[in-house]
């Protein structure tokens, strides 16, 4: 084409006349998304793409055409709208080539509608989308169509996960999970990311509830499978709760509401479980309220009270000391099991002064044993990682007298995770007190067996999730054998917990456990029952 003969601006809209390679050319620039025209030695636009109107209007082309002279670096501009476009420039016989861009992407409305409803960590969809679906289905009149079923997930233990490792191995754990999401979705199904630790399934054209209880016990085993990211083998365990809505009834918002409350009564049941909505739930959730709020007063009221199991050492067959274990005497609630009031203490914040009044109650009573008998305490990873640990530490023995040797902290592989450098930091200042230190709920979390020479451990505690098995059940056996193997080439004790039969006794005493805990030797006992457990088992037939 002859540009420079041109006596007028050429639009691409003008190309129907032109000969065919030049409407061709036309035509292909006129499809792109990026602005362009042809500027003349004059400054003259000789030729223009829609696209380049669209994006700049008069008075902007005006500003787009000055400015240019050797240098022809690219530049930005603002518009009175507030958009920001980028101009580059090349040098043609005829004059300049100018290009215009939008800088902040200004897609269509319906793109940025789209993207609104698009989780951007994951590609699932969101909280918007996962409502908007709701609603789609509530309002359906086709009675053929079924009820839908709403499927709320909980990752287990994902807070530590991205606290300790960091954000970005939380982010790369999510994308897992949405990875292995998708692989469970029918074609009429739809997957969103609620949060961190919390994704949402729409499960329709199924007939319910078979297919979700179906499709729940297939999510739980899928994303309970072992994870590895940067070199950290993950677990988390996996909740789920549904709530069913049959299709043109019910409230979208209500059902998912429903499906939340089962989620925390999954939740309630360990580990690995799902649960149906039933209406009973509402009551529990305002049970819950009240816990919260005779919680925050059961420290000043003196609700709390320490129960103590013994440990044997299966060489001696002797006790050698005792594990403290909170308990809740409300008189509201009656006995409230730990697995209920510690998760709500560590989320309201109260777990420190709670742990706090543990070490120093612990510490108080061991005092007054008639023997020197070890005692064990809990300390949760928020305790772990606060400052005054050592200080609350040091005090209680200060005031109580007790031997800092007797005192045992007992510390979850989670905490292990905050790999900066405090950690291992304290855990010294603590045995340099000389205190020593275990490790709880071996095997169930994040296991990094190599760091174990890093952390002057003198105990690990084998989880009774390994023990409590059936006697044929040769994986976990092998699993306690090599723990035990693991803890004498590196010199330290290992306890089986959770013993509470003969035969699981023999089973650990032969895969190399040091020492044992359960019911079998003895329930926890308050500490005026101290004695008489020790005289009761020295009076038993080999100490047993």
């Amino acid at each position: 084409m002859a540009l420079a003969a041109s006596s007028g601006p050429i639009s691409a809209d003008d190309a129907a006349g032109a000969q065919a390679p030049g409407a061709l050319a036309l035509e292909a620039l006129g499809a792109l998304a990026v602005g362009v025209a042809v500027i003349g030695a004059d400054r003259r636009i000789l030729l223009e793409t829609p696209r380049f109107r669209e994006l700049l209007g008069t008075c902007a082309r005006a500003e787009a055409l000055q400015g240019w002279g050797e240098d022809l670096a690219p530049r930005e501009i603002e518009l009175a709208c507030g958009r920001r476009v980028r101009l580059a420039a090349a040098r043609l016989a005829q004059g300049l080539l100018v290009s215009a861009e939008d800088v902040r992407g200004c897609v269509d409305p319906k793109r940025v509608a789209d993207l609104a409803r698009i989780d951007p960590l994951t590609g699932l969809g969101n909280r918007l989308m996962f409502q908007e679906r709701l609603a789609e289905f509530a309002a359906r009149r086709d009675a053929k169509a079924g009820a839908v079923a709403v499927l709320t997930i909980g990752l287990g233990r994902f807070k530590d996960i991205r606290e300790s490792l960091g954000h970005p191995v939380g982010d790369a754990l999510q994308r897992l999970v949405a990875d292995r999401l998708r692989q469970v979705l029918g074609p009429d199904d739809l997957a969103a990311r609620f949060g961190g630790d919390e994704f949402g399934l729409i499960q329709a054209g199924r007939p319910q509830p078979q297919s979700a209880a179906a499709l729940a016990d297939r999510v739980i085993d899928l994303l309970g499978r072992p994870y590895v990211v940067e070199g950290h083998l993950l677990n988390t365990p996996v909740n789920v709760g549904i709530a069913l809505m049959p299709a043109g009834e019910g409230d979208g918002s209500l059902t998912l509401r429903g499906a939340d409350l089962a989620l925390c009564r999954a939740r309630d049941a360990g580990h690995g479980t799902f649960r149906f909505f039933e209406a009973a739930m509402d009551d529990q959730v305002q049970t819950r309220r009240r816990l919260e709020l005779d919680l925050r007063r059961a420290l000043a009221m003196r609700e709390f009270v320490l129960l103590y199991q013994p440990q044997l050492n299966l060489a001696s067959h002797e006790i050698t000391g005792f594990e403290a274990l909170l308990r809740w005497h409300s008189p509201r609630h009656g006995v409230v099991p730990p697995s209920v009031f510690i998760p709500l203490a560590e989320e309201f914040g109260l777990i420190g002064a709670i742990g706090e009044w543990v070490i120093r109650t612990a510490c108080r009573e061991a005092a007054g044993w008639e023997r020197p008998l070890s005692v064990a305490v809990n300390v949760s990873a928020a305790q772990f990682g606060a400052s005054n640990l050592v200080p609350v530490v040091l005090s209680a023995l200060g005031e109580s007298g007790l031997d800092p040797r007797r005192l045992e902290l007992e510390i979850t592989e989670s905490v292990l995770l905050k790999d900066d450098g405090s950690v291992l930091d304290v855990l010294r200042m603590v045995r340099r007190i000389g205190v020593h230190v275990s490790m709880d709920d071996f095997g169930t979390g994040y296991s990094s067996l190599s760091r174990l020479h890093s952390f002057p451990f003198d105990k690990i505690k084998i989880d009774q999730t390994f023990v409590r098995v059936q006697p044929n059940d040769t994986s976990a056996t092998a699993i306690v054998r090599a723990i035990s193997a693991l803890g004498r080439s590196l010199g330290i004790a290992t306890i089986a917990e959770g013993v509470e039969t003969a035969e699981q006794f023999d089973r650990v005493a032969a895969a190399g456990c040091t020492d044992v805990q359960g019911y079998l030797i003895s329930p926890p006992v308050p500490a005026d029952r101290i004695a008489d457990v020790m005289r009761e088992h020295s009076a038993s037939p080999a100490g047993t």
